[in-house]
């Protein structure tokens, strides 16, 4: 059955308000959340997608709503595995910490507009050409390999953009406040708050092209994939305070997501068998169903936790809660404000 339009009007208004309060709220009091804090607002934005799924049940729609928590839980791992790399570029680009939560919601809003240009595109290709399946099936086995075998750091803030526009433009070594351009004794410069933006906004239509091809792969309602991808990423700015420095310890994450990706691929390419026309054999092959997607993916990301878990048990060094940037750069920025 189709989803009622008022129910998408509706739903689609309810996140923008919330989406639009979440930045007011980062905008008007940066800080530094506090444990309770995050914790709080995850269990809320966990529960609002939950919910969602409960209405389009109640509304009728099993199969819409068994397709959207399958999306959802994708788009999750998805999304904590992009938070490894805002880990990464905080770090490596000492993100004064009562800042660190605007750079989230910038880096946020920019994978929302990537991921919707993606979305639109991507339904208007599936309508027309349905082999495009082939073509996102092989490109996810591609990625899959590379996320357990790769030995390349996607995370590496200093990449090919970035060395190319610190060579073209003056940047002050300093952080003044959350400010992206200062004026200094009569010379603009640009300051690193604008190279983690391009950073983190760089690596976000990266994953884009990474998790939209999975997300159609469960469901090909255009409505559902940009819904899923709206809750995977709500609360993703709260995770990161509230993991902080465990993210970079669940050593095994990445072989969880692979194992994701790779059975997506293979869902992929058994879907365009089934569905071109040309394929002489295409009654026979198999459709993996949705209770058995989101089964595999909640128990890929289970094992990959509790391994992830058990290996840090064996490490000497205690893991803590809460984020992960050095204190000195707080008071770097405060000096130079």
């Amino acid at each position: 059955m189709e989803i009622p339009l008022t129910f998408k009007l509706v739903s689609g208004a309810v996140l923008l308000l919330i989406l639009i309060g979440d930045l007011l709220m980062v905008v008007k009091r940066p800080h530094v959340p506090s444990l309770k804090e995050c914790g709080l607002w995850v269990g809320f934005y966990v529960s609002l997608a939950l919910v969602f799924a409960g209405v389009l049940w109640a509304l009728g729609d099993a199969q819409h709503a068994g397709q959207f928590v399958t999306g959802w839980l994708m788009e999750y791992s998805l999304s904590i595995d992009n938070l490894f790399v805002f880990v990464l570029i905080m770090g490596a680009f000492a993100v004064p910490k009562r800042y660190q939560q605007e750079v989230l919601m910038v880096g946020i809003i920019i994978a929302l507009i990537a991921r919707g240009i993606f979305i639109l595109v991507g339904a208007a290709v599936i309508e027309r050409f349905v082999e495009v399946f082939f073509l996102f099936g092989a490109f996810l086995l591609f990625i899959a390999w590379k996320q357990a075998f790769s030995e390349e750091d996607e995370g590496d803030a200093e990449n090919g953009l970035i060395k190319f526009l610190k060579k073209r433009i003056n940047v002050t070594e300093e952080y003044h406040g959350n400010k992206l351009r200062v004026d200094i004794d009569g010379t603009r410069f640009w300051t690193p708050m604008f190279i983690v933006f391009i950073a983190i906004g760089s690596t976000d239509v990266m994953f884009a092209l990474d998790s939209i091809p999975a997300i159609f792969g469960v469901t090909q309602d255009a409505f559902l994939v940009f819904t899923a991808n709206v809750f995977a990423l709500m609360g993703l700015r709260q995770l990161y305070f509230l993991l902080g420095g465990l993210v970079d310890r669940l050593v095994y994450l990445h072989y969880g997501i692979a194992a994701i990706l790779g059975f997506i691929g293979v869902k992929l390419l058994l879907h365009a068998l089934h569905a071109s026309e040309w394929v002489p054999f295409r009654a026979h092959v198999p459709e993996i169903p949705i209770w058995m997607s989101l089964t595999f993916i909640v128990l890929a990301m289970v094992v990959a936790t509790v391994a992830s878990l058990m290996k840090m048990r064996q490490e000497p060094d205690r893991v803590q809660l809460g984020p992960v940037a050095d204190d000195s750069a707080d008071e770097d920025s405060h000096k130079h404000s």
